[in-house]
């Protein structure tokens, strides 16, 4: 049976002072009393900070992005390496801002999730349609085609990488997918999965991400092949937050 898991992804908001009091309450909120894996991503410049309030806690770190180069003259960007120094478990990789603010592209993309998993970091890939393409019914090509590549490469491990589906017209808009709606594409994520992995496919875990609050998570998280949240703005809100991981089961 798939773990849930429960992400919080803080995108670029906080403070050194916003980063210890979140974490020590959300830290302190679940302290034993939650059995879903739990991550928060907190910007780059956190991340040390982060790992040193996480030294003893089940919450796992991740960053938000990475860099598809393991080093050289590409100012301004983090490397895998970099972000496994400063003790991350794990990176986002594909978010629709990254996709769609600075035209990240497929071929782009596996080349981040191959660095990141070269130097130990567990993968989340971001896939999901805009609006447009959802009222144009496009959306099932759309995300087939975001998958492709990935599932192509034989230098992914599939072992340590989660999906997370996320409609970028439920993104911090207050718009959510049904349940019924979520799961249809949730299924069918598995379904492209299973073309190319096979049984691999039942041990992959597959997150909702568009604006899971508490309010609606525990319907999202019962349907059959959601497991857990990939969560924006309610991560930022350690009692938000909280509920929503007491959700995941």
């Amino acid at each position: 049976m798939r773990q849930k898991i429960v992400v919080g992804n803080w995108k670029m908001n906080g403070s050194f002072l916003e980063t210890k009091e979140l974490i020590q309450s959300i830290d302190s909120a679940i302290d034993g009393k939650i059995d879903c894996q739990i991550a928060v991503s907190v910007p780059f410049v956190y991340l040390n900070c982060a790992a040193d309030l996480l030294k003893s806690s089940q919450i796992m770190l991740g960053a938000q992005n990475v860099s598809e180069h393991s080093k050289g003259a590409y100012t301004g960007e983090v490397s895998a390496q970099m972000l496994k120094d400063s003790q991350c478990d794990l990176v986002l990789v594909g978010h629709s801002e990254r996709r769609q603010y600075f035209n990240e592209t497929d071929e782009q993309l596996v080349k981040k999730v191959i660095q990141a998993q070269k130097n130990g970091l567990y993968v989340i890939f971001c896939i999901g349609e805009t609006e447009q393409e959802r009222v144009s019914d496009r959306a099932f090509e759309v995300i087939e085609q975001q998958l492709a590549l990935l599932l192509d490469s034989a230098d992914v491990d599939f072992g340590n990488i989660v999906i997370a589906y996320e409609p970028i017209w439920a993104i911090g808009t207050g718009l959510t997918a049904s349940p019924e709606q979520a799961q249809e594409i949730h299924a069918f994520i598995r379904d492209v999965i299973k073309n190319k992995l096979s049984a691999l496919a039942e041990k992959i875990q597959i997150l909702y991400g568009g604006s899971v609050n508490e309010k609606n998570a525990e319907l999202l998280f019962k349907q059959t092949d959601i497991d857990g949240g990939l969560v924006g703005g309610a991560s930022l809100d350690a009692k938000a937050f909280t509920a929503i991981c007491q959700q995941a089961k």
